[in-house]
């Protein structure tokens, strides 16, 4: 299952992220990640959740992303729920590039054939969003 959350900045996405991630921690019976572009959830999200500072690690595309997110999961096969802070920023993109759908239809992919679910967040106009993300709502 993928959820997208998409807003302009300062409409609330990454507090309901907070939330959603914070609630995961109590609901899930694996481990949740959280990718996040800067250090700034360090301290507004459970100590149990595993955080990932893209930044570090230089994500310039989203294949660099796919394999990043395989290999999580290679590493460990407990995760249950991914969570994607301002994926157009982590992997610098416009939401309308077709290259967003791509990834998020292969997220879906991933998601189904390994039983894993994600949220992602995705900071830009919710009207500007093509027919493949609008799926994802």
């Amino acid at each position: 299952m993928v959820r997208v959350i998409m807003g302009v900045k300062g409409t609330g996405k990454t507090k309901q992220m907070i939330e959603l991630i914070n609630s995961a921690v109590h609901s899930e019976n694996g481990n949740v990640v959280c990718i996040e572009r800067g250090p700034k959830l360090t301290y507004d999200i459970h100590y149990k959740i595993r955080l990932v500072e893209a930044s570090q690690y230089d994500m310039s595309s989203y294949d660099f992303l796919k394999g990043f997110i395989s290999g999580l999961y290679a590493g460990n096969y407990d995760i249950t729920h991914i969570f994607i802070d301002s994926l157009t920023k982590i992997v610098a993109s416009e939401a309308t590039d077709h290259a967003v759908e791509e990834f998020l239809d292969w997220l879906n992919s991933f998601s189904e054939k390994n039983n894993i679910k994600f949220t992602v967040t995705i900071s830009a106009d919710a009207s500007l969003a093509t027919e493949g993300i609008k799926k994802y709502f």
